[in-house]
């Protein structure tokens, strides 16, 4: 064999786990608990393709949820550095869950129709993952978290986020401590435009000694531009796939992520545009 055996890999371990258990790389990641989810309930090969991205697309909400939870840490803070790092390593998961669409989008309706059945009323509007993402962008709704209530630690964690400040109320109350005057009380329903808000963002991108802060602006518009990527995706995906026809979650399908897609997160910093 080629090469100085200093450059090979290690190929026995010694770490005092018990003989059987796999190498440390597959106890860390877990690996056979890992791969012993993907459980289809039927034959068709496109089952397996829609499982793990829906699995993996779940593991990316976790991950935005952590980076989100640090940029709204650092804004309370007021650690500006850290929250758009946060705000940064978070728009590289975005892209990542706008792309994983590629898994899904070519899916025809006759593969689709093959297993569509044994989703029975799954659907990935029960995401609680995915709602908690929502309520942290503002788009909150308490009367889904009818949704949770046989389930009371997930229903406890929704409640919680519900009523807790969302991103952008942290992102306006940096601004307000940093002296432009904004309303940011965290409310329990839909964020809705405000031409207050919408000053306010106009006097830090108007202000050449506010332009940390316009940085902030920045970052949270990447971050709304990527919601908004990943809707458009979702909807696509779902036209090309199953057509118009209603959601297997009781929604209306096309009609609702259509709604949804139209719905800017953090408007104003959309809206003061006409005015700069």
């Amino acid at each position: 064999m080629n090469g100085d055996a200093a450059d090979r890999p290690h190929l026995s371990f010694r770490d005092g786990e018990e003989p059987g258990t796999g190498t440390p790389y597959a106890r860390y990641v877990h690996l056979d608990t890992l791969h012993s989810l993907q459980q289809p309930r039927s034959k068709v090969p496109a089952e397996l393709s829609f499982i793990i991205t829906t699995q993996v697309m779940e593991l990316l909400f976790d991950l935005l949820h952590h980076e989100w939870t640090a940029a709204q840490h650092a804004l309370r803070e007021d650690d500006l550095t850290a929250a758009l790092a946060a705000l940064r390593r978070g728009t590289h998961v975005q892209d990542v869950l706008v792309e994983s669409w590629d898994l899904l989008a070519t899916m025809t309706p006759a593969e689709f129709n093959a297993f569509r059945s044994v989703l029975g009323e799954a659907s990935g509007f029960q995401s609680a993952a995915f709602l908690r993402l929502e309520f942290m962008l503002g788009n909150k709704n308490e009367s889904l978290l009818r949704m949770y209530q046989e389930v009371p630690a997930t229903h406890a964690d929704l409640t919680a986020a519900l009523r807790s400040p969302s991103l952008y109320d942290d992102a306006l109350a940096l601004l307000d401590r940093r002296g432009v005057a904004v309303p940011h009380e965290p409310v329990t329903t839909r964020h809705q435009p405000s031409e207050e808000v919408k000053r306010a963002w106009h006097t830090v991108y108007s202000d050449p000694e506010l332009a940390e802060l316009a940085r902030l602006g920045e970052a949270l518009l990447d971050t709304a531009e990527r919601v908004t990527r990943w809707r458009q995706r979702h909807l696509a995906a779902v036209k090309r796939s199953m057509g118009g026809k209603p959601g297997t979650g009781g929604s209306s399908g096309l009609k609702w992520l259509k709604h949804a897609a139209d719905q800017d997160v953090f408007p104003e910093l959309w809206n003061v545009r006409n005015a700069l």
